[in-house]
């Protein structure tokens, strides 16, 4: 198997003739190019949904850390994110938020996928979803990994209240989308988390997991990558997946930089 990752418009734009470099849109969406940036000094600047905003409060969440206070403002706009900064910034805060703000009002089953390189980080994140979720009980978010009979996973998908938000592992979520028992054509939202950990040069199986279960998804989706390193090899790995993608990166708590955004404060 081939285990160079194609360029996003390789696979989805096959008859467009992209120039050197220049990476193309699909039919029909917008082109981020210049957005406008709020810079939010509260949670309550960045004008999330009610309920979210309620969750946030009660988990005594009132300023956020300086990733959150350029990362969500962007994200919730639908473009692309690559995220890199320090641990314990609360990267995790970003696009779950991002993920709950941007789901509609009725959401269908798999709407959303979180990807991540170990079970313990995904119920970790689960765990954010649901308590950012106090106030959405509409919203259902469940984990899948391997090491459990794939039975039970298949029957929480084909059951009756099919997850809204899916978190999991790549060899799981890849054999439950060969056996056609994952649908992902409703996904809006396509999110890796340590994505250094998952496409990095160590973990090739994982990176030809996430191509193969990328190449399932809708191609018009908002794709967020996030990790507390970012090697420049890995990053062009990242931007294979994404199209003009927002960068935030921050090498340490008081050194910011932004890449591909017009930022004006408001």
């Amino acid at each position: 198997m081939n285990k160079d990752l194609p360029n996003y418009e390789d696979y989805i734009l096959e008859d467009l003739d992209a120039g050197d470099g220049q990476q193309e849109q699909v039919a029909g969406a917008s082109k981020p190019t210049a957005f406008v940036g709020v810079h939010a000094t509260s949670f309550k600047d960045m004008l999330l949904k009610p309920e979210i905003q309620k969750s946030v409060v009660d988990c005594g969440f009132e300023h956020p850390s300086d990733v959150q206070q350029k990362c969500i403002p962007e994200a919730i706009l639908g473009v692309d994110v690559l995220c890199q900064a320090v641990s314990g910034m609360g990267k995790t805060a970003v696009f779950v938020l991002t993920v709950l703000q941007n789901l509609p009002e009725d959401p269908k089953p798999g709407s959303a996928i979180v990807l991540c390189h170990t079970r313990e980080l995904a119920y970790q994140i689960t765990n954010e979803f649901v308590r950012f979720t106090k106030y959405m009980k509409h919203i259902r978010t469940d984990v899948i990994y391997g090491g459990e009979p794939i039975q039970n996973h298949i029957k929480l998908l084909k059951g009756a209240t099919p997850p809204h938000i899916i978190v999991g592992t790549p060899g799981r979520i890849l054999a439950l989308v060969r056996q056609k028992q994952m649908d992902l054509s409703n996904l809006k939202m396509f999110v890796l988390d340590e994505c250094d950990r998952l496409l990095g040069g160590d973990s090739m199986n994982m990176r030809s997991d996430i191509q193969n279960i990328f190449k399932e998804t809708p191609h018009n989706k908002q794709v967020m990558m996030f990790t507390a390193t970012l090697s420049g090899d890995i990053k062009q790995t990242c931007k294979k997946f994404m199209r003009n993608p927002t960068e935030v990166l921050i090498e340490n708590e008081s050194k910011l930089t932004l890449h591909g955004l017009k930022q004006y404060y408001v």
